[in-house]
């Protein structure tokens, strides 16, 4: 009788380590997977961190007859930069352009200043908080940046944002319009400004943009 109890009692502390054994495996298991995804869950938030820190670009552009729109694209490719079209509700036509009518648009509209207000279909780009950098790119008009550039500089606001103007044109050169934007806008850190053939080729683009020791 003696012989079976101590039978009994060694299967009972086999079958108690065996389980013990066991559930110390589990635990193991289980603290190894929960490290795991601190450390996925960690990497997750440093990624997420990093690309919160990283700057993001806009490059607003109004294009005539597509010259300065070729440039803004250029840009946006090369700096990894988002795109906004300044488009008047009223476009100009060809006719409206042709600077040496004295009776078309843009003549009348220079010849009178009260006539540059020119409505825009949309004037605050959306996510505009978000961006750090603006470019805002413009064809030459008698020397200043067209017009209808003017109520997209009015109606944003650009504290904390730096913004580096360009423009397009046959031969007339960056001039004052630059300033002229910047104190127009009255916030935001202006830079100095690139002028643009209207046929630039996208390595002079690149170039300039590479250039910039833009974050």
């Amino acid at each position: 009788m003696k012989k079976l109890t101590s039978i009994l009692l060694a299967l009972v502390l086999v079958f108690s380590f065996v389980a013990c054994s066991n559930n110390s495996s589990d635990n193991s298991n289980t603290t190894s997977s929960t490290s795991q995804t601190a450390d996925t869950s960690k990497s997750i938030d440093e990624n997420t961190q990093n690309s919160n820190t990283s700057s993001k670009i806009l490059v607003v552009y109004y294009s005539a007859t597509g010259s300065t729109k070729a440039v803004a694209e250029t840009i946006a490719d090369t700096s990894g930069a988002d795109l906004f079209e300044i488009t008047p509700v009223d476009p100009y036509t060809s006719d409206d352009l042709n600077w040496t009518n004295d009776n078309s648009r843009v003549s009348v509209e220079y010849n009178d200043e009260s006539k540059r207000d020119v409505p825009l279909t949309k004037t605050t780009p959306d996510n505009w908080a978000d961006y750090d950098t603006v470019f805002i790119g413009y064809p030459i008009w008698w020397g200043i940046a067209a017009w209808p550039v003017n109520n997209f500089v009015k109606g944003n606001d650009f504290s904390g944002k730096t913004v580096i103007p360009f423009c397009t044109s046959t031969s007339s050169g960056l001039g004052q319009s630059g300033d002229l934007l910047a104190d127009m806008a009255g916030t935001g850190n202006w830079q100095d400004g690139e002028r643009f053939s209207s046929g630039a080729s996208s390595s002079k683009v690149e170039s300039w943009v590479n250039g910039l020791d833009l974050k």
